[in-house]
């Protein structure tokens, strides 16, 4: 069987911006790993059904279908079993790198990721397929406790940004990758929400001279550029 990774896609299935897939892209191409994405939408839940335990009402992705069918979820346990199943181009090393992952999974989830969904939220709204949004809408508002527009600011989101990225141009200034002179784990947990906005958003987040940008510059450029090549609304809007 063909390993296949559920990912998340809107209304165009090209436009593939989950955060979570976009880690699990990056580790399966850091592993020289062959794989079908298949395009997911928020309301096709009995189609990944199977990766839970249930009527299947909680699934979500990424879900990965290794070759041997093994079902692999979450973003973090994915690059764990990844390490194991496959030991060659290791993408969290040892129990130290492991730990400095999980931090920055915890720092992008609780700081980055709020902060640039504040300032997209609307654009990822709109390019949804038209049978996730009332979903999209029902569950976010729930969680914001408050409408998606008066959720969005993108102002307030760029400033929230701009504090949030502190440590990371700290160390940036010093090192070209979280992981140091190449690209490993704790980069694409990372880069994951960074490719939400790149795909989702008509214009940059951040300036060409930020050293955030200079970082996400060369993730895309990774295993031949194949983060560059992902459709964005940019491209749809020229064609």
């Amino acid at each position: 069987m063909a390993r296949i990774l559920y990912d998340l896609c809107g209304a165009d299935q090209r436009l593939r911006f989950s955060p979570f897939c976009w880690r699990t892209h990056m580790a399966l191409k850091h592993k020289g790993l062959d794989y079908e994405a298949r395009p997911w939408l928020f309301t096709d839940k009995d189609e990944i059904a199977f990766s839970v335990e249930g009527d299947g009402s909680k699934a979500t992705v990424p879900v990965l279908v290794d070759d041997d069918d093994r079902v692999v979820t979450d973003s973090f346990e994915i690059l764990r079993y990844l390490d194991h199943a496959y030991p060659g181009m290791t993408l969290l090393a040892h129990d130290q790198a492991e730990s400095r992952a999980r931090f920055i999974k915890y720092w992008s989830e609780t700081q980055v990721a709020p902060a640039i969904f504040r300032a997209i939220i609307l654009d990822i709204f709109h390019n949804l397929d038209e049978r996730d949004q009332p979903y999209f809408r029902e569950t976010r508002e729930k969680r914001f406790g408050t409408t998606l527009e008066e959720f969005r600011n993108v102002d307030q989101g760029l400033e929230m940004l701009d504090r949030a990225l502190t440590p990371l141009r700290s160390h940036l200034q010093d090192l070209p990758f979280l992981d140091g002179q190449t690209a490993g784990g704790a980069d694409y947990i990372a880069f994951g929400i960074f490719m939400t906005a790149h795909v989702m958003r008509a214009e940059p987040l951040l300036a060409e001279d930020d050293v955030v940008m200079q970082w996400q510059n060369r993730l895309l450029d990774e295993f031949q550029g194949f983060a560059r090549n992902a459709t964005t609304v940019r491209d749809l809007a020229s064609n």
